[in-house]
């Protein structure tokens, strides 16, 4: 008699890193990226992503090095407060990950779905 399978859902982590294992840019950092570029401050996405200045700060800087380009803007506050923007590579790199990122879902959800049917004659 066959039985029937459990509804199964499959989960990923996506990140690129250097070809050492160092992680550059996975979701954690794009996020934090995304919050900059909707807030306007490190500070203010730390708090909104609930992570500390200093690892956003951390991730921002090893973004930059890793990868060599600048990604973030800074303007040092005065009594109206500092403020980040992304810069032109910083938008680009946001957006290419997102694309990315969307065409892996895409065919993450395509092999699932074949495995599943593989799977469901057993």
């Amino acid at each position: 008699m066959k039985q029937k399978l459990p509804e199964l859902k499959a989960h990923y982590k996506l990140w690129l890193s250097l070809k050492n294992g160092e992680g550059i840019l996975g979701d954690g950092k794009w996020l934090l990226l995304r919050t900059i570029e909707e807030v306007g401050s490190i500070s203010k996405a730390a708090v909104k992503l609930e992570i500390s200045y200093r690892k956003a700060w951390g991730d921002l800087k090893k973004v930059e090095d890793l990868l060599g380009i600048p990604v973030i803007e800074r303007h040092r506050g005065g009594q109206a407060g500092g403020s980040s923007v992304l810069t032109d590579q910083g938008i680009h790199l946001i957006k290419a990950y997102a694309k990315f990122h969307n065409d892996f879902d895409s065919s993450f959800k395509k092999s699932f779905e074949k495995f599943i049917k593989e799977i469901s004659s057993i």
